[in-house]
């Protein structure tokens, strides 16, 4: 990847709206000052591209925006508060975690049931196999 990515090519790449990428930035959600070039359009480096990808993932796991604008706001503080990034991380892991544990329950289920029908079917038994 090259260095001075148009906002174009960032959503692009990361799957994420020229809309939503503004929004990201205006919501502080960017752990680093975007530059604009020397027409005034925001170009983006390749750690900012790897920070946006990060930030589609925290999303799609379920993280809050504001968890994530506090991530950035620390990222963008520098070092010295590395233990609060961690307790955010942290946090959020177990949030993950626990929906990852009622989503395979549920699979179970559904497992259970899938067995349940096809077994029903492949006897040729007759009635409802709830």
């Amino acid at each position: 990847m090259r260095n001075d990515l148009s906002i174009g090519e960032v959503a692009k790449r990361i799957g994420l709206s020229v809309h939503a990428l503004r929004l990201y930035e205006r919501e502080g959600l960017l752990a680093g000052e975007v530059r604009r070039d020397d027409r005034g359009r925001r170009v983006y480096s390749d750690w900012d591209v790897e920070w946006l990808a990060n930030c589609v993932k925290f999303r799609a796991s379920g993280m809050p925006l504001a968890t994530i604008g506090r991530l950035a706001e620390l990222v963008r503080a520098g070092s010295g508060n590395e233990a609060e990034r961690l307790e955010l991380l942290r946090a959020h892991r177990l949030r993950v975690a626990e929906q990852l544990a009622r989503l395979h329950d549920c699979l179970d289920l559904i497992d259970t049931k899938v067995a349940s029908y096809e077994k029903h079917l492949a006897a040729g038994a007759s009635g409802d196999p709830w």
